[in-house]
Parts: C-alpha cells; structure tokens; sequence
C-alpha cells in the first residue's frame, strides 16, 4: 500500500509538469529544448530631465530552443507588457479598431535589415510588414499568423511565419503597441520557438518614450536610472530572465548664461544699461548662451544621413528604419507604410528648439535677436548652413513658434529684418515694430546641425533700438528680463497634464521649463538725471545762498535736447527735516533760480538737487543781505547716481562726454 501511494503521489507530480509544460510554446522536446528568453538593453541612453517624450533604449528580447509549432497550425501567441515608472508618451497613431494605439513598435527579427538574399515570413531579411489589427495582433480575431518550414542557419528545418495555411508567403513582422497611462502592450504577438541549434527568435521594442521631467534627476549627473520592466502574459507562457531593465539614465540636458554682447564675460545683474535720452540704433544687448550638458543633448529632427538634410530636406522619405541603428536625433525607428492612410511611426516633428522669452520690455522699445547662431559675439557674422551628410558644424536656425512643425522637410525659418555688421549678420525684429505694455516677445531656434561626439555651446546674439523723446517720457524707464529654456513647454501650446500624456495631435518632442532661467535681467532703460551736489548752503546770520541750475543740453554741438523736473533735498541734521523742494520741469537753454531763504526758510546745511536730463550745471552765491560784506561763489559738484553716465559704453554721442 505504502509503494502504491508513493507511485500516485509521482504520478501526480508527473502530471503537474506535463501540464506546466504544455501551456508553454517551449514544451521542452526533442528539437531545441525548453524555450528560454531574456530582456536586455544594450545601450540605455542619456535622457534629458526637462524632456517629456524621451526615447528610452531599444528593448530586446532574445528567445532559444524550444518546440516548434507544426506546419500549417496557428502560432501560439502571447501580450507583451513594459511597465515605467512616468507615463509613456510616444505619439497616438489611433486606427479604427482601437485608439491607444502608438508609434511604439514590436519588431520580430529585425525585418528590414541589410541582409541578402531576402527572406520571407520572420527573419533580418524579411520586409517589414505591419499588423493591421493592434487590439488583437495575430491572435483570434487579428493577423493571424501560421507556421510554415524555413531553412535555419545550419542547414535544417526552422519554423517561420506564414500569412497562409499552404506556404510560407511574407507574413507581419512589426506590431503596434497599445499605450495606457504608464505601460505600453503589444497585443497578440506570435511565439514561434526558434527550436534548431544555433538560431534565435528576437522581438526588439522600439520608439517607446517617457515623460522624463516627472522623475528629475536626483544625485550625480546621469546616475539615476529609469527602470522598465517587462511582463509576458496571455495563453501562451514565455519565460523570461532579467525581465526589469535600465532603459536610460537620467540627467539635465541644458545650461543656459547670459553674457555681456562681446562675450567676455557673465552679464551685469541688473541687465545692459542704455538711457533714455539718447537714440540707439540696433545697439548690442547680449550674447544668450546654451550649452548641452552632454553630447546627445541637442538633436536634429532625424539623423542628417537618414533622408534629412535640414533646411533643404526632401520632404518626402526618411531612411531611418534599420533595427538597432542608433541615429542621435528626436525621431526613433521610422516606419512608413503608404498604404495604411500614410501611417508614419518613430517620427518627430522638429530637431531640438531653445527658446527666450523677453518680459516688461519698456513700450515702443524694439528688440532683436539673431537668425542663427554666431560664433562668438554680436559682431559675428551668421552662421553659413552645413553642406554635406558629414558636416558635423553646429547650426540652428530661428523659426516661427515653439511648436510649429517642420513641413515637407523644411523648418519654419524666419527671414532678417534687418542687418548689422555690414549685412553679415540678419537679425529679426521680435516686437514687430516695437514692445506694447504687457506683452511677452518668443524667439526660437530649431538645431539644425550638431556633433553628438562633443558638448555644443550655441550663441545667440541680441540688439535694440529706440528713439529717445525725453519731452514724451519715451522709451519709459523699466527693466526687460529674458527666460530661457527648451522648448515648448507649458502652458503654451499645452498644459503640463496633457503634454505628460500620449497624445496623437500634440508635437514632439515637448519639455518642462524647470525655471532654472528665468527674468534675468537683460535690458534697463534708465531715466536720464544730473544729481548736483551744493555742499553748503545757508540763510542765516543774515546770509542768503542764491542757487541757480542751467539746462544745458541746448549746445553748438547738436546734443539732443531735453527738458526735465528737479527735486531740492535739504540736509541739515536738525530735529525736523526740511522738505523737499519741487522744481517744475526746466526747458533746455534756460536757468532756474532761487533763494534758499526762499525754497528752505531758516535752513543751513547741503543740499542735493536731482534734475531729470542729463546735462544740469549748478551755481550757488553766497553773501550778507545786499552783499555789502562778504560773498564768495562755487559750482555745485555732479555726483555719479549710476543714470548720468548710464549708456556711455552703448551710443552717447562723443558730446555728451564733452559735457
């Protein structure tokens, strides 16, 4: 009895693992062995911490052994998970049967490759055929798909893949995967066990990208990994090693300085200084500098030998579609397919934009920016466009809007309008004309060009212009501050929860703006002041101080005149200060008097008289009542208050230093 029991007891057991083994397409005969597979990826890239539809790394699993599917059956197929930790963002390429439906793409064999002779159903050799049913891939209901007998690597019989019962005619080899919140599946994906020695089945998962600007980047750069795991489920069983992966690293990608405009040097903290009595025409501002903190940081919309050749591309096809290819650009695997109501995957709309935003510009004041980026300063000449696929020079161009699409291959470009450095250098007027209150001014640069082998440094150059009429109180004193970031970002031309989202109408790439540069002082238009100092003035012991201030902006030197307010500041020490003392605006060519027993009754001390036009002169005359006795005369002294030379290093005319 006690034998008896002990022979159930492994039948049982016996039983249990025939089961296991026949709910998996591995089955562990004679052909191949158990079917084994693992996850790996073989480069995980650098991914920018302001981006939010980053390409993580090629996803790749790798299946051996196995029992092959007889010839003419339906292959077993099974739904492939990778599971983030942010939301997937790659684009929404929605069909009729289901909506998630994405640019992110589940290859078998890698169909497409450089192999000859070509080969049909799976295979490097086979073309690359798009399952037309994502919601259900092969499975019931789908494309689905036979097995049929190939020839394997060594001779033998391989199992492959079959749109057809009777042969082994080319078959689908790509499938789209299905996006929800933080996942993307590949539904219905057929399992041919590869079974002979020495061959492989592959299923490479591409163009899959991720919300990185959720996660930031704690700790040392590029140290923080984003982990992708992958699951397998379905009626078919596939086990799979390594199945949680490093699928990038994660790190800011951008360093943006503002610089004085001959780039020596960090600009000042309150912004370049001009006044406001003195006209400029395109007078330099600053150099906006922008570094990539690694050499992928900046990218072309798709690698410039891959069909695109920037500001000339074809507009037509890109070449981007070998397997495994890394290609440095915003565009990943691109897979076309005309016949699928021009289904295009893998592609980006633009190369990587960089954008300033210019506030509180004082009204009328005109701004300008550079159509390219220069080599050094504001006296650089344009950068000429790259010729060649090999022109590894760094290039972008201004266009027209953060997120306005590269069309038929050609980017938005905006045309100069205007020139400086005898024409070398277009620059475009930003404020079309001049700034109205309350507006934000947005230039945008599209990279063009780059080296992904070196850290870049863009620069871009800025100028303004305005007329002076200090009568009208224009340009007003103020302040412009400039923000800087990649671009576009939130809340324009999206919010921040519908571009962490995968979207089908929303451009890529998209970015988070970490306010890491923003209203910078760049620009201060400063009202023009003369501050005077008399530095003894009394009436009394039966002494009066006459004081006399002359306008002297009327010369024979063709100054600019100005007329301007004056305000008498009496010090004294005493207990009860004196007040101030208004003087209504003094017109150019003439002289304002008074008494100080007059403007400051009983007063003795110094005075500060703050005049707003540049060129004010004091006289102070001190004597007894009838200047019988004593009198003597001084000229009051100017003080340097920071506006009265403000602007010298811009465009002061070489008179006003005559002055």
């Amino acid at each position: 009895m006690v034998e008896f029991r002990r022979w159930i007891t492994a039948l049982a057991v016996l039983a249990l693992f025939a089961g296991l083994a026949s709910a998996q397409v591995s089955g562990g005969g004679t052909n191949g062995g158990p079917l084994t597979c693992s996850a790996t990826v073989a480069v995980p890239p650098l991914l920018r911490a302001e981006g939010m539809t980053e390409l993580i790394g090629d996803i790749v699993i790798t299946c051996l052994g196995g029992t092959g599917t007889p010839a003419g059956q339906p292959i077993p197929t099974a739904n492939i998970t990778v599971s983030l930790a942010t939301q997937v963002t790659s684009r929404l390429l929605a069909n009729a049967s289901v909506s998630s439906a994405s640019e992110a793409l589940l290859l078998i064999d890698e169909p497409g490759a450089p192999i000859a002779p070509a080969v049909s159903g799976f295979g490097p050799g086979a073309p690359q055929s798009l399952c037309p049913s994502p919601a259900f891939g092969a499975g019931p209901g789908g494309c689905v798909e036979w097995a049929a007998n190939g020839i394997a690597a060594n001779g033998g019989t391989l199992p492959v893949a079959s749109s057809s019962t009777t042969s082994a005619v080319a078959t689908y080899n790509v499938f789209q995967g299905l996006v929800n919140v933080n996942q993307v599946t590949f539904q219905g994906i057929p399992i041919l066990a590869p079974v002979s020695s020495g061959s492989q089945r592959v299923f490479r998962i591409t163009n899959v990208r991720a919300n990185i600007s959720g996660l930031g980047g704690g700790g040392f750069a590029g140290t923080t990994p984003l982990l992708a795991s992958v699951s397998i489920s379905g009626s078919t069983s596939v086990p799979i090693s390594n199945p949680v992966q490093t699928a990038g690293f994660i790190q800011t990608g951008l360093t943006v300085t503002l610089r004085n405009f001959n780039n020596s040097g960090g600009l000042s903290g309150s912004g370049t200084g001009f006044t406001q009595c003195t006209t400029v025409t395109t007078g330099g501002v600053a150099v906006l500098q922008y570094t990539e903190n690694f050499g992928t940081a900046f990218k072309t919309r798709v690698a410039p030998t891959a069909g695109y050749t920037g500001q000339a591309g074809n507009g037509t096809a890109f070449t981007q579609s070998t397997p495994g290819t890394i290609y440095n650009s915003e565009s990943g695997f691109i897979f076309q397919q005309a016949s699928n109501n021009g289904f295009v995957a893998g592609l980006a709309d633009y190369g990587t934009r960089l954008k300033a935003v210019f506030n509180n510009i004082p009204v009328g004041v005109k701004v300008f920016v550079s159509t390219t980026n220069l080599a050094s300063n504001v006296t650089s000449a344009n950068t000429a466009a790259p010729t060649g696929n090999t022109n590894t020079s760094s290039y972008a161009i201004l266009i027209n809007g953060e997120a306005s699409p590269d069309a038929n291959g050609f980017p938005p470009a905006l045309s100069p309008t205007t020139s400086v450095n005898s024409s070398t250098t277009g620059i475009y007027d930003i404020t079309n004309g001049g700034a109205v209150a309350g507006a934000s001014y947005v230039a945008v640069w599209e990279v063009m060009n780059t080296n992904p082998s070196t850290d870049e440094t863009f620069n871009f150059g800025v100028w303004t212009s305005y007329t002076a009429n200090t009568v009208s109180n224009t340009p007003p004193a103020g302040t412009a501050t400039v923000s800087a970031s990649y671009a576009p970002t939130p809340p324009v031309p999206f919010s921040t929860s519908a571009g962490s989202a995968a979207s089908s109408s929303l451009t890529i790439p998209r970015f988070v703006d970490p306010g890491t540069y923003d209203n910078k002082p760049v620009l201060v238009i400063s009202i023009c002041q003369t501050l005077l100092l008399f530095p003894f003035v009394t009436n009394q012991s039966g002494f009066d101080t006459g004081i006399a201030i002359a306008n002297t902006s009327t010369d024979p030197i063709g100054t600019a005149t100005q007329a301007g307010t004056c305000t008498l500041s009496w010090y004294s020490g005493a207990a009860t200060p004196t007040p101030n003392t208004p003087v209504s605006s003094i017109a150019s060519g003439t002289v304002y008097a008074t008494l100080a027993s007059i403007a400051a009754p009983g007063f003795q001390g110094y005075m500060f008289a703050l005049c707003n036009f540049q060129f004010a002169h004091g006289f102070a005359f001190i004597s007894d009542i009838g200047a019988r006795n004593l009198a003597m005369g001084y000229l009051a002294l100017v003080v340097n208050n920071g506006s009265n030379l403000a602007g010298r290093n811009q465009t002061i005319a070489a008179e006003s230093d005559a002055h």
